[in-house]
């Protein structure tokens, strides 16, 4: 890659001159440039033979330049060749080139020349200089027909203007399928696209492409408890790079917007959170969604006890006394009678086969999970006697 346009240094009264190719490069990472340049001088006669030390530089350490190929940061990625200096008349002239290969982006900067000669004050620097910027391609997408969502435009450019007319080529999961700096697609899932300038096939854009199948997690981990902070977050390969979209999913099959970002935080999670979630993704090549289900625990709350039936019992009689809770995990259930714990495993529920005067009194009941407990209300269940019927045994 080489520059066609040129730039002049001047000194004093014209006599020192440096004559660069050009004063800006843009050059794709991992090509080879070449800068070269023109440097002038007067001819002393008092001199002859006059001797030039040149040298290449793109900074300096205690304000003395050091020269590209002594520096170990550029030992074997740089070459210069300079053309011996000649006289006509009364100025004296050579040529000089710096090449650079397998451009990397830490080679972006500003590139001097710099030569002394044994004349007295015969030393000239050519500045500002030849100023590098390495980039690489990238791949732009748009629609330009607002009736035709599904066709895409993809166009092939760099951060700056590249030396000369480079031809494009682009290729659709790894295989060359066009030339040009353009190319039109209709969108479609499952491809991926990028582009390459021809001869450095090598160096190709990053690659565009739809969102891929998302992938969520929970923090923390495992049981989630009431009333602890939830965060559920999403991420999905795509380039460019996903925009995310949280959606509640109803029973129904319905969806509540929740909020945007890869995140979806509960601070304060709730047993009403429970439920399924799902993360959308997009970008302007295609979107791709992923569920995930919440089940949020908590101790028992609603504690209620019903017998059946109810109001006056008559004696021999079957009857139920049901216990329910609002828990997760369902709770487990303890009986007690005027305050005083039934001496039976836990169970639910409590069945009088035949009720006798003896157990008349005051019953309630008693849930219990590992996250909470909670009794409830009490009922009195009233025995009538069989044979004296209103009359209490």
């Amino acid at each position: 890659m080489r520059c066609v346009c040129f730039f002049t240094a001047l000194q004093g009264n014209d006599e020192w001159t440096v004559t660069y190719s050009s004063s800006n490069v843009c050059a794709l990472r991992g090509a080879t440039v070449d800068f070269s340049c023109i440097y002038e001088y007067p001819d002393n006669v008092q001199y002859r033979p006059n001797t030039v030390k040149p040298l290449w530089f793109t900074k300096a350490s205690n304000y003395q330049p050091v020269v590209l190929e002594h520096d170990t940061e550029y030992t074997g990625h740089v070459e210069s060749s300079c053309e011996e200096g000649r006289c006509t008349g009364s100025r004296c002239h050579g040529t000089c080139t710096l090449r650079i290969k397998d451009l990397r982006q830490s080679d972006s900067d500003v590139y001097k020349f710099r030569f002394t000669t044994n004349q007295p004050g015969g030393e000239y620097t050519g500045d500002p200089g030849v100023k590098l910027s390495v980039t690489d391609l990238q791949v732009k997408v748009s629609f330009p027909y607002p009736t035709d969502p599904t066709k895409a435009k993809l166009e092939c450019h760099s951060m700056c203007g590249l030396a000369g007319d480079p031809r494009y080529i682009w290729f659709r999961n790894g295989q060359n399928v066009l030339q040009g700096m353009n190319y039109w697609i209709y969108i479609q899932s499952g491809y991926s696209y990028s582009c390459a300038v021809e001869g450095y096939e090598h160096q190709h854009s990053p690659l565009v492409y739809a969102p891929k199948t998302p992938s969520v997690t929970m923090s923390p981990s495992g049981e989630i408890e009431e009333g602890s902070s939830v965060t559920l977050s999403c991420s999905s390969d795509a380039n460019p790079a996903a925009n995310y979209t949280w959606f509640r999913v109803n029973r129904d099959v319905s969806s509540r917007y929740m909020n945007q970002g890869q995140q979806l935080i509960f601070r304060w999670i709730l047993s009403s959170d429970s439920g399924r979630y799902r993360c959308d993704t997009q970008n302007k090549l295609g979107d791709k969604c992923f569920f995930i289900s919440i089940n949020v625990k908590y101790g028992p709350k609603h504690v209620y006890i019903n017998s059946s039936p109810s109001g006056g019992i008559k004696e021999g009689s079957s009857v139920t006394l049901s216990c329910s809770s609002d828990a997760n995990p369902a709770a487990e259930y303890t009986w007690f009678k005027n305050n005083q714990p039934l001496l039976r495993e836990p169970s639910q529920p409590h069945t009088f086969p035949s009720v006798r005067p003896e157990d008349r009194g005051t019953y309630r009941c008693h849930a219990e999970n590992k996250y909470g407990q909670l009794s409830s209300n009490s009922i009195f269940m009233d025995v009538q006697c069989e044979l004296n019927i209103g009359l209490i045994c």
